[in-house]
């Protein structure tokens, strides 16, 4: 099998999308989780665009050292002598350098005739092999340049010393047919074209970012060059995930394979998320919150028989913990069934039906059906009330780089007895938790814990949902509040008066299924 050539632009192509600006900081930070991710490449920035992109180039450099660091540079001499200044102590230092070669942009941007564009490739690729072996050049807008001229381009820029020559389709207006025969058209028309590697750079304007890289490669291109998240300018670049599963997955097609960890797909996405601050849509391939959530009971029943029908990839294969099943109106007895189990829940067959029938009414009034729910039917089912045993009066916490964090709690019993204490923990929310198991006299282990945002802005609701388990027994508690602290409380307040409940209720502790 063929290794494809990762390359990563997610620091320069990527923190060009709208909204999106990294610091140093964060730049080597997602250059660290790229080196582990195993991606070939790091471009790590255009080091002429400014002094910070400049000193983040080189912070990339000085930091990756198992990884090709790249910089990006015009064939202009002050660009190719920044750029190298900023790789002088990489281990594994590429310039990139690109020149546009298209009718429109020799007309319009760089007013040049065709002799003067192989001029300053010739150029550029020698002035940057003079402070590098390892070079990489590009004619922007490739898929728009005449492919006879394309070729000649390519050839000069080979025997001026690139190493790897790149097909960039800047506007994402090729088609994967077109892409194709291009390629094609190059490794026969360009003699020379053994001595370097295609590459291919790919962008989303018409959504075939992806298709395009992957047409490239079953044509023979040795390096994509992507994104995580498929982040970049305008629709974006191909995306790295993307580009990477289809290879593995349809290996028995491309006969290629990479050198990518593709467990890690999940986190390095989530932090690029996070420091960027541009979500991931849910349906996202391979990393959306949805990718390998079903909700149809047809689906679901599949998957709980066999993976394969519903599913060509392992969510554990890319970072999932497992695939999520949804519960709402489409889902099915399957589903809901493994369900009531996974919560901790051993019903009769009769009771099963009847609050099946009961969860059915429910999902034709909400979108989605949460664990709290499902608790709810059971527990009316099994004829147990949930008593509010004690309710949050007041809660005090203070936490900090040089403070020990403290929680001070006030609750109130069914009984109107007040009762108010203080514990230390690891957290705020730990040293509330601490406080509220002093209080009550319950000590249980949290063994689930989530937060999610339920809208947007400064003063969003947050909801938290978690899981503890006492004696054997596990239950759930729910609270949304825009203080996450608070909401933390009364959640957690709600699993332990749930659990009072039940062994209040006698003989319904039996009705409990082992820990699974």
């Amino acid at each position: 099998m063929r290794r494809i050539i990762i390359f990563d632009t997610t620091l320069r192509d990527g923190e060009q999308s709208p909204g999106a600006s990294l610091n140093r900081a964060e730049k080597v930070e997602i250059a660290r989780q790229l080196a582990r991710l195993g991606v070939d490449v790091i471009e790590a920035g255009f080091p002429i665009a400014s002094p910070d992109d400049f000193e983040a180039v080189r912070a990339v450099a000085n930091e990756v050292r198992d990884v090709i660091v790249c910089g990006l540079a015009r064939t202009l001499d002050a660009d190719i002598e920044r750029a190298a200044a900023s790789l002088e102590k990489a281990a594994k230092p590429r310039l990139h350098v690109f020149c546009a070669t298209s009718a429109i942009h020799r007309q319009f941007k760089l007013r040049k005739a065709k002799e003067e564009i192989i001029r300053m490739t010739v150029e550029g690729v020698r002035k940057a092999r003079q402070y590098v072996d390892d070079v990489e050049f590009s004619p922007e807008d490739a898929t728009r340049t005449e492919p006879d001229f394309l070729a000649q381009v390519v050839a000069a820029a080979i025997d001026a010393g690139a190493t790897t020559i790149n097909i960039p389709d800047t506007v994402g207006y090729a088609v994967p047919e077109q892409f194709t025969e291009l390629i094609g058209y190059l490794l026969k028309n360009v003699p020379n074209i053994p001595k370097a590697a295609i590459s291919v750079h790919c962008h989303n304007d018409l959504g075939l970012a992806v298709a395009n890289s992957l047409a490239a490669v079953k044509a023979g291109a040795a390096q994509v060059e992507c994104t995580i998240n498929g982040l970049g300018e305008r629709a974006g670049n191909a995306a790295l995930e993307e580009v990477v599963m289809a290879l593995r997955t349809r290996a028995d097609y491309f006969n290629c394979t990479t050198g990518i960890d593709t467990r890690r797909i999940l986190a390095t996405s989530r932090l690029v998320s996070s420091l960027t601050g541009l979500h991931v849509q849910r349906n996202k391939a391979i990393v959306g919150e949805n990718a390998f959530a079903h909700e149809a009971g047809i689906h679901q029943d599949g998957v709980l028989k066999e993976r394969t029908t519903y599913e060509i990839m392992r969510p554990e294969d890319v970072g999932f913990s497992a695939s999520q099943f949804v519960l709402g109106k489409h889902s099915g007895r399957h589903a809901f069934r493994e369900r009531v189990r996974a919560l901790g829940y051993n019903l009769t067959d009769e009771q099963l039906e009847s609050a099946f029938a009961r969860f059915k009414q429910l999902a034709d009034r909400k979108k989605e059906v949460f664990d709290d729910d499902i608790e709810a039917l059971i527990e009316e089912e099994l004829a147990v009330t949930v008593a509010k045993e004690f309710v949050l009066e007041s809660l005090h916490t203070s936490s900090g780089t040089t403070t020990t964090p403290t929680a001070t709690v006030r609750l109130r019993r069914a009984d109107g007895e007040v009762i108010e204490d203080a514990a230390i923990g690891d957290g705020p929310v730990d040293a509330t938790y601490r406080t509220i198991e002093r209080i009550t006299g319950i000590s249980a282990r949290l063994t689930d814990y989530r937060i999610r945002a339920v809208t947007s802005g400064k003063e969003a609701l947050g909801e938290v949902s978690l899981e503890i388990e006492s004696e054997g027994q596990r239950v759930r508690g729910r609270a949304i509040s825009t203080d996450i602290i608070e909401g933390s409380a009364i959640a957690y307040l709600k699993a332990i008066n749930r659990l009072i409940s039940l062994r209040r209720a006698g003989g319904k502790k039996d009705q409990r299924a082992p820990s699974p």
